[in-house]
């Protein structure tokens, strides 16, 4: 992947680029427009090829414009097409002239959604990149009847309802099967509801050339699968365990073994050398039973943790912790001692109470409750921008902070923000924090700077959740499963 497809953008800085692209010979808003109903035309034909009565939605707005350019060009093509106006039409260049084409070409504009009926495919063009509030009256409508219609949607730029910078709907919002987006991706397409709203994703650069990007800044990057071959080398013939790294989990409250064992195994099986289990000491049998490789030690107090806290390289405090009285003296513990840690789980929630202070370099792992409870706001803040939650986490907790979630986010402490587009809704199921946890704290221990062990993790962990999917679906996938698929995975 280069540059322009990683990249992802706010949509201030998007409508900065598409600006400085309409200044430049060729690139005037018709043209733009005109490549933009083409190439939306030309993605309908080759993911629909054999639907014949296309429906566009069309707003007041350039987004409608687009629409009526798609539809001329379905009429010209010999398919059945219907223009369905919401609201007002378009007045401004060029969608104003845009529908005129549409007219000239004997083309009629309905009211009417009825003829959502006959449709094999819909059009979305209602709303653009600009909306942040809730689609009311007309709009609102239309938009639930797009969905209660089961007809495919191809949602032009952004499904409308869905704020193109956070990834969230204020309101009601198109379910597309598909969504092409223009000149360059927005952030938002990418994170949150996007995963669901948008179906899959295509970006149409509209020949923009690179002088319309001059000057406007990146908010955050894509991870692409082809980045692990860089920073996963194969090893060197003369390795060893000892050059591999020594990762010691600390968890395992009773009733909660399994999470240690998880996060052990993926450890593991992300390549560490070395993986310790410190933990209850019912839980050592189950731990070296399944997991024979891993070093389990039982642990009643906080000063039988000082000798496997020495040995270590790495900390993956939490899975299974507890906040028990045990659970806060073995996380006080580790915390004081100054080595690298990530905190996944209950230690973040004694991060968030206050009652550790880690000493050392740290990654912080939460999903969006976690996150919610450290920044001590609701999860709806959470939800309507991830991204400023995720670089609240790393600039407060002065740490790399991985979001969890669709569209998993990494932030460093300056604010540079990596988004993982990989993994499914099967990840969705106990254990799989764990896991990735172990992966995280694994390939820290293997020599990776702290922000690349987490990007790399976040992504290893991800594309292994692909692969177990892939291999016997989403519904059932196991943490377990994920952790077989690892070893694939780490091994480009």
């Amino acid at each position: 992947m280069n540059e322009i497809d990683t990249a992802l953008y706010r949509v201030d800085a998007l409508r900065r680029i598409e600006a400085q692209a309409m200044a430049l010979p060729g690139h005037d808003a018709w043209a733009l427009m005109q490549r933009a109903g083409a190439a939306a035309f030309a993605m309908l034909r080759v993911r629909w090829p054999a639907a014949r009565r296309i429906v566009v939605i069309c707003g007041g707005g350039n987004n409608g414009g687009d629409g009526y350019v798609v539809a001329t060009l379905a009429r010209a093509a010999g398919l059945q097409a219907a223009v369905v106006q919401i609201g007002a039409a378009p007045t401004r260049e060029p969608a104003a002239s845009a529908r005129a084409q549409w007219i000239s070409a004997q083309g009629a504009v309905m009211s009417d959604l009825a003829v959502l009926a006959e449709a094999d495919l819909v059009v979305d063009g209602l709303f653009g990149i600009g909306l942040d509030r809730a689609p009311e009256g007309a709009a609102g409508d239309a938009i639930r009847a797009i969905n209660r219609s089961g007809v495919p949607v191809l949602a032009l730029d952004v499904p409308s309802g869905l704020d193109a910078d956070t990834g969230q709907a204020p309101g009601v919002c198109v379910r597309a099967a598909a969504t092409l987006s223009f000149i360059a991706w927005k952030r938002g397409l990418w994170t949150g509801m996007a995963a669901e709203a948008c179906g899959v994703r295509q970006c149409a650069t509209l020949d923009v050339p690179d002088e319309a990007f001059a000057g406007v800044p990146v908010d955050a990057r894509m991870m692409a699968a082809d980045r692990l071959a860089r920073v996963l080398p194969p090893r060197a013939r003369d390795d060893h365990k000892g050059r591999a790294g020594h990762v010691l989990v600390i968890g395992g409250e009773a009733g909660f073994g399994g999470a240690v064992l998880i996060a052990a195994s993926a450890a593991a099986r992300a390549g560490a050398g070395l993986v310790s289990v410190a933990t209850r000491a019912e839980h050592v049998p189950a731990v070296l039973a399944h997991q024979p490789e891993v070093m389990a030690r039982a642990v009643s107090s906080a000063d039988e943790l000082d000798a496997l806290i020495d040995r270590a390289d790495v900390l993956a405090l939490g899975p299974g912790l507890g906040q028990s009285a045990w659970s806060l003296a073995l996380a006080q513990r580790a915390s004081a001692s100054g080595k690298p840690m990530l905190l996944d789980a209950d230690a973040l929630n004694l991060l968030a109470a206050d009652q550790i202070a880690p000493r050392g370099e740290q990654i912080l792992t939460p999903h969006p409750g976690e996150a919610s409870r450290l920044l001590g706001v609701g999860l709806d803040v959470i939800a309507r921008d991830r991204f400023a939650a995720v670089r609240a986490l790393a600039a407060n907790h002065r740490a790399v902070a991985a979001l969890k979630g669709a569209g998993s986010l990494v932030a460093d402490a300056q604010g540079d923000v990596a988004l993982c587009p990989f993994g499914n809704p099967g990840m969705a199921s106990g254990g799989m924090g764990d896991a990735l946890s172990g992966v995280i704290a694994a390939l820290w221990a293997q020599g990776l700077p702290a922000v690349e062990a987490a990007r790399s993790g976040v992504l290893v962990h991800a594309l292994a959740g692909d692969r177990a999917a892939r291999a016997g679906g989403e519904r059932g996938l196991l943490a377990s499963d994920v952790i077989a698929e690892l070893r694939a995975v780490v091994n480009p």
